[in-house]
């Protein structure tokens, strides 16, 4: 396929995703099955331009004066592909399968206005009423940080150092353009594609099939980091999931001590078991009932809370969800955290410890959210961040926002990473 039939394709699935309010992995999906002829290049191409669409949607919108699924397709190529007007309408010219090109009033338009004019939630690229939560959290820095959730994300893995080391998984993946990550010790990232690009498949590579390596933002990792106690601790990770920092912890923990990874909804825990064998975990345990839990309240060294949020901070990967959320979906997940943290809270020993972490950057979400619990529950106490995080990190503090008291946050303009919030309490003795 040419340029214009992929953009004609992204158009079309910017239009299902409109009309039926669905994600766009699954609008992507349901194309390419009902597309069999294009091939990886094709469907890869066009889901660049409809997330490049989904990040730059208002400023798109504003540059076209129009936020129908053609003027966002064609703003993400003009935005992001380094297309200018003329270059993509002698593109698009004597392709059959493209869309109409631009017409002389858009080429004028978009001519005649610039980014720098516009207002600041579109320089921004982020829905008004996500305005007032931005700059409650990042200050004057609000419209930089909404840019940098607005870029494309790298791919960052983690190494499993219960197999192999950093440089031996470096060695395995020459000529994709892996790097040592910047900050997490044992992170290797793959660079943001450009254009229509696509990252490797790395989960196709020998190494991740022998359980060499993870795919996991570097974020992630660094709070895991963060988190784990000393080597032969007791563990509880209190919201598992599909067990992405269960197997971090454990390899930090260098297979000692033992982690009890733990979630309400079996669903969300189904990949798990794969995932530590093909890791050679052999310190954690799943349970998926409360009832399995009850031995170990008032036990644990380590109660790690990983909370359900509204994933503000993942907006790089699922800019779908950007333009989903709505203030009622916050307030029902800052409802839900606020019953995980008091059940979790209970299962921490006498001087351990209670960490929180959201991929979220919503201050509602995090710093409120720790604060009230610490007034609900006086006897736990925030620790020093600041010293925690250098003695972790120590070559890295510019980077990351952290308030001693208050916690860490990582964010793509600081930290390189997806958007992050970190929080550790301990238990008064």
């Amino acid at each position: 396929m040419r340029l214009g039939g992929r953009l004609a394709a992204a158009i079309e699935v910017l239009e299902d995703i409109e009309r039926r309010h669905r994600p766009a992995a699954e609008a992507l999906r349901d194309w390419g099955l009902s597309h069999r002829f294009a091939g990886a290049g094709d469907r890869a191409a066009i889901g660049n331009i409809v997330y490049d669409a989904l990040r730059r949607r208002r400023s798109a919108a504003w540059l076209l004066d129009s936020d129908a699924p053609r003027a966002l397709g064609f703003g993400a190529l003009l935005l992001e592909w380094s297309e200018t007007p003329e270059s993509l309408n002698a593109e698009l010219d004597g392709d059959k399968f493209a869309p109409e090109p631009l017409n002389e009033n858009e080429v004028k338009l978009f001519a005649s206005r610039t980014l720098a004019d516009a207002p600041d939630a579109i320089r921004a690229d982020c829905p008004d009423w996500c305005v007032p939560l931005l700059e409650k959290t990042y200050g004057g820095d609000w419209i930089g940080e909404g840019q940098g959730l607005s870029k494309r994300p790298p791919l960052d893995l983690r190494v499993n150092t219960l197999k192999a080391d950093r440089e031996r998984v470096l060695g395995e993946l020459q000529g994709t353009g892996a790097e040592a990550s910047p900050i997490a010790p044992q992170g290797i990232r793959i660079p943001p594609i450009a254009g229509h690009g696509r990252h490797p498949n790395v989960q196709a590579e020998p190494a991740f099939q022998k359980g060499w390596f993870e795919v996991q933002d570097e974020g992630s990792q660094i709070v895991a980091a963060l988190a784990v106690p000393a080597s032969g601790g007791q563990v509880l990770d209190y919201c598992a999931g599909a067990g992405g920092k269960t197997l971090a912890l454990s390899a930090l923990m260098e297979n000692h001590g033992q982690i009890f990874a733990y979630d309400s909804e079996k669903q969300r825990l189904a990949p798990i078991f794969d995932r530590l064998n093909r890791a050679g975990c052999r310190n954690v345990q799943v349970a998926s009932r409360a009832s399995e839990l009850e031995g170990l309240r008032g036990n644990m060294d380590l109660v790690l809370v990983d909370a359900p949020c509204t994933g503000s901070g993942t907006w790089r990967r699922r800019p779908d969800a950007k333009w989903r959320l709505t203030q009622r979906q916050l307030d029902v997940r800052t409802a839900e955290q606020a019953a995980i943290f008091d059940a979790a809270s209970a299962y921490v020993r006498p001087g351990g410890r209670l960490v929180y972490i959201t991929c979220s950057v919503f201050e509602e979400e995090n710093r409120e959210q720790v604060a009230s619990f610490i007034k609900r529950s006086p006897d736990f106490a925030p620790v020093d961040h600041a010293a925690l995080w250098n003695g972790h990190f120590p070559d890295q503090d510019p980077t990351a926002r952290i308030d001693a008291s208050g916690g860490i946050m990582l964010s793509p303009t600081r930290t390189g990473t997806d958007g992050f919030y970190f929080a550790a309490l301990s238990r008064k003795s």
